[in-house]
């Protein structure tokens, strides 16, 4: 049972979080790997699969996946609604795994020299460095793959990766964009131009002239292709059961079509892709949804955007000009529904002191923890908020040319490129390495 505050020793509520052991590989005097949930619920295929399961193998370790407090099966609360969402923080998420590992440590009956090492990625990289930095005397090393350590409320630099990842397609592809969301940002100026958006994109409303509409609007055909290159090529079939389609794919689209034509049809593209039949991009509809606070499927949209309005920001605006996608979803957007779905609390000086505080706890790309490996992907938008280089040999960077998000974390394939296979191997040796090293 985890304590649902680790910081008030008046409060005795506990509640259950969900794990899974796999201890196939253990042999005595191996370590013990932790993968550390992030926004969402644990898959239990983790434990059977993904380049940590080969570390274990040749390294006799037991691998232990630990589910996000809140997320998946994992509800310290009774529902998600606003006051209850006081005990949601990266810091308790933290304790909660020094707790687990004092419990698993005991109820085993482990040796007291035995080894964790903890991974993550995406979010629960970043939390995977925290860990390592914060509780160094529990925690032997860190694998922190695409790991956001750099909190930040306006978040431009994501559509400048992304438009740069999509030119290792061919600058016509992003030319194309830029013209298409020309074209529309014209036309959304009258009724008659939105009635027309709203059957070329299929929206599920008539598309009104109200700003938080039309940005959402924006927004969501940008969307589009951030999933896409955020993932591109990376090895998820064993996770998810959607089509492999890559940005070369979307810009092939965009070239051989005109501007608007090529937008159009990669929104048809992706609405099929996720089985969706419209686009809904009427925002009040948006945060009447966000502001479900029932623990059912989808909760974990609301979850994760409360953890961006009080711990990291990362808002994925289009306030940079370095970008093909438009003006239209600026960082007042973004703030606006941590008020609108939160409360008037959450203006934007209070968020930007919460996302100070944090790069403040934790000390952003400033980190001091010790061995920890970042591993990032050059066409992953959010490689721009981690650590790419370093020159303290305790704290090794490894960047991989052409590889997305999370990349080296799945499962290896033949069709690997030679930097991605080399960085698996380079996280392998450092692991070997830190293991012969006392704690």
């Amino acid at each position: 049972m985890q304590k649902l505050d680790h910081f008030d020793h008046t409060n005795t509520a506990v509640w259950s979080q969900r794990y899974f052991v796999n201890d196939t590989f253990h042999k005595k005097g191996g370590p013990i790997f932790l993968m550390l949930g992030g926004e969402g619920p644990a898959s239990p295929v983790w434990n059977v699969a993904g380049a940590w399961q080969i570390y274990a193998k040749k390294l006799n370790a037991i691998t232990i996946q630990i589910e996000h407090r809140y997320y998946g099966q994992s509800h310290p609360v009774s529902d998600a609604s606003t006051p209850n969402l006081k005990y949601l923080s990266s810091e308790q998420a933290l304790a909660d795994a020094a707790y687990f590992r004092e419990y698993f440590m005991t109820s085993k009956n482990m040796s007291a020299d035995t080894k964790w090492i903890v991974f993550g990625g995406s979010y629960s990289g970043a939390l995977s460095a925290w860990l390592r930095t914060k509780y160094p005397h529990l925690f032997h090393a860190s694998v922190a793959t695409s790991a956001p350590i750099l909190a930040k409320v306006d978040f431009e630099q994501y559509l400048q990766v992304v438009t740069k990842s999509l030119q290792t397609a061919g600058m016509a592809c992003t030319k194309n964009i830029h013209n298409a969301t020309t074209i529309i940002q014209g036309m959304i100026k009258t009724s008659a131009g939105r009635k027309k958006l709203s059957q070329m994109f299929k929206t599920c409303k008539p598309l009104s002239k109200d700003p938080n509409d039309i940005s959402t609007f924006m927004q969501s055909l940008a969307g589009n292709f951030e999933g896409i290159v955020q993932y591109n090529k990376d090895n998820t079939g064993f996770e998810r059961h959607t089509p492999a389609t890559t940005l070369t794919d979307l810009c092939k689209i965009m070239e051989k079509n005109k501007p608007l034509d090529g937008y159009v049809k990669v929104n048809s593209l992706i609405l099929k892709q996720n089985g969706q039949k419209c686009n809904d991009v009427v925002y009040k509809d948006m945060i009447k949804q966000m502001q479900q606070s029932k623990f059912q499927p989808g909760i974990a949209g609301r979850l994760w955007f409360y953890q961006t309005c009080t711990e990291f920001g990362y808002y994925q605006t289009s306030d940079s000009k370095k970008q093909s996608f438009g003006n239209m979803f600026p960082i007042k957007y973004w703030v606006q529904q941590c008020a609108d779905v939160f409360g008037k609390k959450f203006s934007p000086s209070y968020i930007n002191g919460e996302i100070t505080m944090t790069n403040n706890y934790y000390g952003a790309l400033a980190i001091k923890g010790t061995r920890i490996v970042f591993p990032n992907g050059s066409i992953d938008p959010w490689h721009a908020l981690g650590l790419l280089k370093s020159t303290d040999a305790t704290r090794p960077t490894i960047f991989i040319k052409g590889t997305a998000h999370c990349a080296n974390m799945y499962p290896p394939t033949s069709k690997d490129p030679a930097g991605l296979r080399q960085a698996r191997t380079k996280i392998l040796g450092y692991l070997t390495k830190w293991l012969k090293e006392k704690s």
